[in-house]
């Protein structure tokens, strides 16, 4: 336990590296899911950072695509490249762009920008693998206010239709998105009940109790015949004291001095 805790503080530090460096990106959703990447990536999830399109892995897909520091991060502290080369995020010529790119990033298992197409992504990576016989699960990140988008929910359906036990949504709840709180953007709740109606198993977690987090997983692995949706009780900027709860921080870079203190904090 502890060392998935220190392993999320060291994914932490490197969305920080990432923005920083790239001077653009966006930090508060990216270190709100940093502990249930840990997690996915650390201990639940069937992959080889060695033979990332290894045919059997679980799959991945981060369908809030603009908290890649995120992602990066973690597949970074994973093995799947150099730590080092977050620090080229956004760069001209860096393949750590905006947005992850499957094409050129190992470990990417989907290529996600507009917000609203992952959980269709993911249904059709989890209807492949029951058509092919794969025991391979599918794991999705949502942001909840990309969950205002229709075609979610019309993946919601599609998911429970084909009956996707294979598949594991999980919603980032950390109640902000760009303009402010989303219960007053365009309020998605009760975002369990709405899950619930579209025939999903709910489970409810603090985003950020690691112990919760891998029990979540491990309930999800053995629902049968639907698809579960974990939503995360979760903090925008978790970890760094200044952009915690701080819609300003959904989409800016520190500057040095807040560079230092957010690195500092997180060591």
């Amino acid at each position: 336990m502890e060392d998935l805790k220190q392993k999320a503080k060291e994914v932490r530090r490197g969305i920080i590296e990432a923005v920083y460096n790239g001077q653009s990106g966006h930090p508060g959703g990216s270190l709100s899911i940093a502990d249930i990447l840990t997690v996915l990536y650390f201990q639940e999830m069937n992959i080889d950072p060695q033979n990332p399109n290894w045919e059997d892995r679980d799959r991945f897909v981060l369908s809030k695509g603009h908290c890649s520091p995120a992602l990066y991060a973690t597949l970074a502290n994973r093995g799947f490249f150099d730590v080092e080369e977050l620090k080229t995020f956004r760069k001209i010529d860096s393949r750590l762009q905006g947005h992850p790119d499957k094409k050129h990033i190992p470990g990417v298992d989907m290529t996600s920008g507009s917000l609203g197409q992952g959980l269709s992504v993911a249904n059709g990576m989890a209807i492949a693998g029951k058509l092919n016989n794969k025991t391979y699960r599918v794991y999705c990140i949502l942001g909840d206010g990309e969950i205002e988008e229709g075609q979610i929910w019309e993946a919601a359906m599609t998911a429970n239709k084909y009956h996707l036990d294979n598949l594991c949504v999980i919603v980032d709840n950390n109640s902000l998105q760009i303009d402010g709180k989303i219960e007053e953007v365009m309020s998605p709740y009760p975002i369990d009940e709405k899950f619930k109606s579209f025939g999903f198993e709910i489970i409810k977690i603090d985003g950020h109790n690691i112990e919760e987090i891998i029990k979540a997983f491990e309930v999800a692995r053995n629902i049968k015949n639907k698809p579960t949706c974990i939503i995360a009780s979760t903090i925008k900027g978790k970890g760094v004291s200044f952009m915690e709860n701080q819609v300003g921080w959904h989409g800016k870079a520190p500057n040095e001095e807040q560079y230092n203190k957010a690195m500092e904090e997180l060591r």
